[in-house]
């Protein structure tokens, strides 16, 4: 098992190399890839020192898998080359989530709908996936009808230059800025950029990725907002369903899901906060409660780390979902 790791010196591609490690993943040899800027450099794998490659010597090298995060003009430049030479992209950029020919996969929810044929891969966008897992059981029994979320998303979802401008005003210093304005001890109610419609394109991607994984029915709005933090993004969401529940239906539901985390106790001051998600792949959900202005909606709060489950976490399942299924050309099962 030959697996790349395209974007490997970022900040995503190093949790890559991290959760590959951690789950003990099957690779025989590990390519790590990145732009020429980065060739020659190095990053630890399992111990030991592993030179970065550039894109033509990793597809000259045949991967079975090349997990990219490396930005939507380089996925969209190079994933077909490497699907071309036999290999099998998962793609944590927005590149190909809305290409109709394209699956977007979140494994405990729609990870049956893969085949062989699946070549490319997209992997939803870090706020979505949380909350796709904790509405996916309610959708199931309930029929959701509405989702009304508001984010409040970790300045680690900008990337390294974002986390670095926050230390350095919380240490007085000047430095190059990723947000044209201070972040900490603020919130600045834009991630990504604005559309013609107002919607950034962060919202715009929990409003249609939604809809394509669980179902085109839904209608979603969203607000999405950049916080001072590390360790995971933080979702308000307002739930309206088809179909009167039960709040002990509601919390077994979510105590069985797959992959979810209930932590939904007031009195003893527990719920979910980026601190407790802080490397850590579950998703949690918490405070939840009725909405008394109208029938059949659901309060719940999700936070989950988005460089995991939100990214890396969830893409290194999809491998490992290939390699189940035997859909890997020359790999078995």
């Amino acid at each position: 098992m030959k697996v790349a790791v395209v974007g490997a010196t970022g900040l995503v591609g190093g949790v890559m190399l991290k959760v590959l490690e951690e789950r003990n993943f099957p690779c025989d040899e590990l390519l790590a890839v990145a732009t020429e800027k980065s060739v020659g450099s190095r990053v630890r794998f399992r111990g030991n020192d592993v030179t970065v490659i550039g894109m033509e010597s990793a597809i000259a090298a045949r991967p079975d898998i090349a997990l990219f995060s490396a930005g939507g003009g380089t996925s969209l430049e190079w994933a077909p080359r490497f699907a071309e030479a036999g290999c099998t992209v998962i793609d944590n950029s927005s590149a190909w989530r809305m290409q109709p020919d394209k699956k977007l996969i979140v494994p405990e929810i729609n990870g049956p709908d893969l085949t062989p044929q699946d070549r490319i891969i997209a992997n939803p966008n870090c706020s979505t996936i949380q909350m796709v897992l904790a509405l996916a059981p309610l959708h199931k029994a309930f029929g959701v009808e509405r989702v009304i979320v508001s984010t409040y998303q970790s300045v680690t979802g900008t990337g390294a230059k974002a986390v670095k401008q926050m230390e350095n005003e919380r240490d007085g210093v000047e430095g190059e800025m990723a947000y044209p304005f201070v972040i900490d001890r603020n919130v600045i109610p834009r991630c990504d950029v604005f559309t013609e419609n107002g919607y950034t394109k962060e919202e715009m991607k929990l409003v249609l990725e939604t809809k394509k994984i669980l179902d085109p029915a839904i209608r979603v709005t969203a607000t999405a907002v950049r916080v001072p933090v590390t360790g995971g993004h933080s979702e308000a969401v307002n739930v309206e369903f088809a179909k009167e529940y039960d709040m002990d239906d509601v919390r077994r539901l979510l105590r069985e899901a797959p992959g979810v985390a209930l932590l939904d106790d007031p009195a003893k001051d527990e719920y979910p906060m980026p601190l407790i998600a802080n490397g850590r792949d579950e998703v949690f959900v918490g405070r939840l409660r009725r909405d008394e202005t109208q029938p059949r909606t659901l309060n719940m709060w999700i936070v989950a780390d988005n460089l995991r489950k939100g990214a890396a976490t969830n893409a290194v399942q999809i491998a490992e979902l290939l390699i189940r299924k035997g859909l890997l050309k020359g790999v078995p099962a």
